[in-house]
């Protein structure tokens, strides 16, 4: 059934707007009208239609997106429709009332659409790859088999809830760090580049030998004057030659093995790794998602080359009769603890429960680890401010301690 985009009128004469699904524009416009709508503009927004006449996008269009938090919301109201006993049809009818997100809306009568057309519901969410992740199409899709699409639909809204309270808990850690440090450099620059040149401007005027960090703050500061176009510059291009780079094959190797070889941050990227695979792995296997499969979707996800070279010599070797934990184990990406709790779940049958332990371990870990790192943080740039600012303070007061003693 075709999806038609309106504005309208209502009874007191407002403007609104939203989707409608019916046979025809005729049987569109009745059906507004029988709501109390009086349309004024209608238009198909089918998927054939979006792809066929899709042409340059808008700056408003652009900035239009799906959060997780909607796409978690819309899947756990689905859940409970489904598990109410209505028809999966009827659910995304009402699913695409309730839904806020005018994108969301249109994507959801896209698939409804489709569902209409005798496609699956995982088929119909694919034809969407930058809403609905590999993973949630994979596991929508072992749902509709296994005849449990409401309990599915469960566990990921649950999982994408469960791994945006982890990444918003980290963000809020480090907000005030990163926001500190930001108005730190522009004050401090502002106070070389500004401030100083009218304080050391005397001690030029008076032709007096100054002594040496006199001299280098003076330096500094004419530079950062006279040049702050360049530095700026200069910074914005080795930025965006670092991230071409990085973009590169050679450059995203590299980086991935500094990511996890750097003091510090290195185990922090490590172990973060580590929770996204076991989460995923875990997720995906209590939905009936065969290992090879499994193993095959989460290799996208970890975000790191080293990484997914490794699952996919696992991949491999499982496919020659190896087990996950030996197979995994080859590599040094893995450590030894993840190896030997894999280990135990083959062995006790309940790999599922192993890797969501696993999970939760490294989810905790990385919480802790990040925690303590921004406790450090925050004295540590107090410091180099600190630091920073009792060197100009002293390189202003030599000059005037050395006139001093002229004097006397």
């Amino acid at each position: 059934m075709p999806v038609y985009e309106y504005q309208a009128l209502d009874r007191a004469g407002k403007n609104k707007s939203g989707i409608i699904d019916a046979d025809s524009p005729i049987a569109a416009r009745q059906k507004l009208r029988g709501s109390g709508v009086f349309p004024t503009a209608l238009k198909e927004t089918s998927s054939a239609l979006r792809q066929k006449a899709q042409g340059p996008r808008s700056v408003s269009t652009f900035f239009k997106r799906v959060k997780p938090g909607e796409i978690s919301a819309a899947t756990r109201q689905l859940a409970i429709l489904l598990g109410a006993g209505i028809t999966l049809v009827a659910s995304l009818d009402a699913l695409i009332t309730q839904v806020p997100n005018p994108l969301l809306k249109k994507i959801l009568a896209q698939t409804k659409e489709s569902v209409n057309q005798g496609n699956s519901l995982a088929a119909s969410l694919g034809q969407h790859p930058k809403v609905f992740s590999e993973i949630y199409v994979n596991m929508v899709r072992a749902g509709e088999e296994s005849g449990s699409l409401d309990l599915v639909l469960h566990r990921l809204a649950e999982l994408t809830e469960h791994q945006q309270a982890l990444k918003g808990r980290l963000k809020a850690a480090l907000a005030y760090p990163v926001f500190m440090l930001f108005i730190g450099i522009l004050v401090l620059f502002f106070l070389v580049a500004f401030i100083v040149p009218n304080i050391t401007k005397i001690f030029d005027e008076m032709h007096q030998i100054l002594p040496l960090p006199t001299l280098i703050l003076i330096a500094v500061s004419n530079f950062l004057k006279s040049f702050w176009w360049l530095v700026a510059g200069g910074c914005g291009c080795a930025l965006f030659l670092i991230t071409k780079f990085i973009r590169t094959p050679r450059g995203r190797r590299l980086w991935d093995r500094v990511k996890l070889g750097a003091p510090l941050i290195g185990s922090l990227n490590s172990k973060s790794a580590m929770a996204r695979f076991s989460r995923t792995l875990a997720s995906l296997l209590q939905n009936g998602v065969p290992l090879l499969s499994a193993l095959g979707i989460v290799r996208n996800i970890v975000n790191n080359t080293r990484i997914t070279e490794a699952i996919d010599d696992a991949i491999d070797d499982i496919q020659s009769g190896r087990g996950l934990a030996a197979s995994l184990s080859k590599s040094r990406c893995f450590p030894p603890i993840t190896i030997q709790m894999i280990s135990a779940g083959e062995q006790s049958g309940e790999m599922e429960a192993m890797l969501n332990r696993i999970a939760d371990v490294f989810e905790g870990e990385v919480e802790t680890q990040t925690l303590a790192m921004t406790s450090l943080l925050e004295p540590a740039m107090i410091l180099g401010m600190g630091l920073t600012v009792g060197f100009i303070v002293i390189s202003i007061l030599l000059p005037i301690f050395e006139m001093n003693q002229m004097i006397r």
